[in-house]
Parts: structure tokens; C-alpha cells; sequence
């Protein structure tokens, strides 16, 4: 079937047994897109491997880059040497780019459904977000921003004003998505109860981030296990009813707007200070292996680190939300149309980069 979702047009393959136009089988086939981003790593130093995480989840590069800093710097044990600056960035930049993402995901979900409208007006605000990107840093979509033990510069004069502006009117934007999408009445009559995800499927499938969330689950990793600084922010954990489709789509709106109180907070209480600890310029571990996760826009992104006390990592495997929620796309259309996969699909936001990593 396809090409339908922007990932379905060379890069991935759903096989579908139908009987007539409901399905009796979906069985996705992953793999086109590999890169072997995971082996390419063991041939790099440390830093060098940063660059290949902005290209898993290019929507979201920022937080892609945190999840592999975070498990380089708990195997060094520097985790509690990080700056109080550089931790405020992180939360920063992390959150504006959860928020491209989900703007990515909210248009690119209504071009699914067929209104291309709503395309267009996410992807005219997610353009703010990348000019800040390229203000801190250079590069719109492939950051390479943090660094081990910080981040790679500090925030520029221009970005604060960008950025409080962006956050004052990202309220609006989103008022303007729910009359656009989530009000329409042929949106909700091809999402709501449409490829359901019961909490205790949910689970059992090791499904993370809106795709769990709409199933009525509060597990947000800033909230239930706090890592860098969320701890002092106040934000709620948006959470859906049925697990179907249209809670997925709005759980990711509602997080939007909780995305921009916390930057807000962070903008509010941002320390002075080194942007950078103390490490060395070769980065050379003590052999032994450490884990570390992160709460991403698709859920949450784990990163396994192997070393051999050399400067480069002997294997590096990451946890790949959108590779696991995957994983109950059969099992979710079962029962549906072919129309219907479309929305399920598109419901669960994948992004081919960090499946075939």
C-alpha cells in the first residue's frame, strides 16, 4: 500500500491481506532507509558521532543530540558536573525543538486526512523555530548543538526576543490548529475511534510519548523520572481518553502549548555561567557501559554506550521510539479499512531516520 505518508514513498512498505476493503493483515517492512548509523559510530570519537544523531530524528535533532550526550556523560560520571546554563539551554532548545516536531506531525497529519491546508500553516510557524536554531547555532535542521558536558555556544543576544515572541504567540497558533483540524468535523469522523491503543496494549507493546499518552497513560519521562533540570519547571502531561487517533493528534497540540510554559520558565530563570564542563579534548571513558534516556516529541529515546577505554565507543545502540511504536501498527489495523490505515499510520508520527537508524 502506499505511497500515502511521506515515509511511505520508497522508504518503508505496509503489505496488506484485505478482505475486500478491510484489512485481515497489515505487516510493515522497515529496513529501505538503513544508514548503520549505530556501526558508524564505533569508528568515530565521541564528538564526532553527535553530527549522526541529528540525522535519526531530524525533526526533533536537538533532543536526538541530548540522548546521546546524556549516556556519553553518565559513563564518564559527570553527569552532576553539567552548568546550570548550559542544563537551562538544553531545556530551551530541547523544548522549541519538540515543538517543530509536533507542528510537523499535527500539518503532515491533516495532509494525511486530505486537508493540505493545515499544512501549510504549521510549517509557515515551525520556520520561526528554525530561524532560532539558526541563530544559536548555525544550521536550521541538523543542529550538532550540544556537546559532551554542555552545549556548543551560548545563546545570542537576538534569540531571547525571537524566542519570548515565538512563545507569546504559539497560543494563538494553536487556537488556529483546533479550528482548522481538530474541530473539523471530517477530521474527527476519520480519527475518532479509528486504530485504538488500549493502555494495556499500550504497555505490553512498550509504546512511549503521545501515542501512550492518548491511551490515557501519564508516562512522561521529565515528569515521572526528572532528568537535567524539568524538575523545577510547572507543566501538566497532556493525556487522551480512548487511545484512538483524534487523542493521539490533540494530545500532541496540548503539548505544545505545556512545551511553551516550560521555555518560558526556563527564559524566566536562566542562570549565568560556563556553557561547557571541564572535559577533556579527547574524550577517552573508563571501559564500561552506561544508559541513558530522554523524553523525545515520539516518545522516549534510550542510548546504550559501550567503551573499551578507547576514544572511540566499541557499540553504541539507541532505543528508538518510533521504531518500538511501530511495532502494534498490525495490530492496530486489523479490523479497518484501507482508508483507515492512512490515519493510523499517520497517528503515530514516525520519522524513517530514527526507525532505520
Amino acid at each position: 500500500m502506499g505511497p500515502q505518508h511521506p515515509s511511505t514513498h520508497g522508504v518503508f512498505r505496509i503489505v496488506l491481506e484485505l478482505d475486500g476493503e478491510v484489512v485481515v493483515k497489515a505487516t510493515p517492512v522497515p529496513g529501505y532507509l538503513h544508514r548503520g548509523i549505530e556501526k558508524l559510530a564505533e569508528a568515530r570519537t565521541y564528538t564526532q558521532v553527535i553530527p549522526y544523531t541529528d540525522r535519526m530524528d531530524y525533526l526533533a535533532s536537538m533532543l536526538m543530540n541530548w540522548g546521546y550526550v546524556a549516556a556519553v556523560e553518565k559513563l564518564m560520571g559527570i553527569e552532576e558536573e553539567i552548568p546550570e546554563r548550559a542544563q537551562y539551554i538544553r531545556v530551551i532548545t530541547g523544548e522549541l525543538s519538540r515543538i517543530a516536531s509536533h507542528m510537523i506531525a499535527t500539518g503532515d497529519y491533516a495532509g494525511n486526512i486530505g486537508g493540505l491546508t493545515g499544512f501549510t500553516y504549521t510549517f509557515r510557524d515551525r520556520e520561526r523555530i528554525m530561524d532560532m536554531f539558526e541563530m544559536v547555532c548555525g544550521s536550521r535542521m541538523t543542529v550538532s548543538y550540544f556537546r559532551i558536558g554542555g552545549v556548543a555556544a551560548d545563546l545570542p543576544d537576538e534569540f531571547f526576543p525571537a524566542c519570548r515572541q515565538f512563545i507569546s504567540d504559539l497560543p494563538s497558533m494553536c487556537d488556529e490548529y483546533d479550528g482548522l483540524i481538530t474541530g473539523n468535523e471530517i477530521f474527527q469522523a476519520r480519527t475518532k475511534h479509528v486504530g485504538i491503543i488500549t493502555p494495556e496494549d499500550g504497555i505490553n507493546y512498550g509504546i512511549t510519548g503521545p501515542s501512550l499518552r492518548g491511551s490515557g497513560i501519564a508516562y512522561d519521562l521529565r515528569k515521572v523520572r526528572p532528568y537535567s533540570v524539568y524538575d523545577r519547571f510547572d507543566f501538566e502531561v497532556p493525556l487522551g481518553e480512548r487511545g484512538d487517533c483524534f487523542d493521539r493528534f490533540s494530545c500532541r497540540i496540548k503539548e505544545m502549548r505545556q512545551s511553551a510554559r516550560i521555555i518560558g520558565q526556563a527564559l524566566d530563570n536562566l542562570p549565568d555561567g560556563p556553557i561547557l564542563a571541564k572535559v577533556p579534548k579527547v574524550i577517552k571513558p573508563p571501559a564500561g557501559d552506561a544508559y541513558a534516556e530522554i523524553e523525545s516529541s515520539k516518545g522516549v529515546l534510550g542510548c546504550y554506550v559501550v567503551s573499551d577505554g578507547s576514544p572511540k565507543p566499541y557499540r553504541v545502540h539507541f532505543r528508538r521510539p518510533s521504531f518500538i511504536n511501530l511495532g502494534m501498527l498490525g495490530k492496530m489495523c486489523e479490523g479497518w479499512k484501507i482508508a483507515d490505515v492512512i490515519a493510523i499510520l499517520g497517528s503515530i508520527d514516525i520519522v524513517l531516520g530514527e526507525v532505520d537508524c
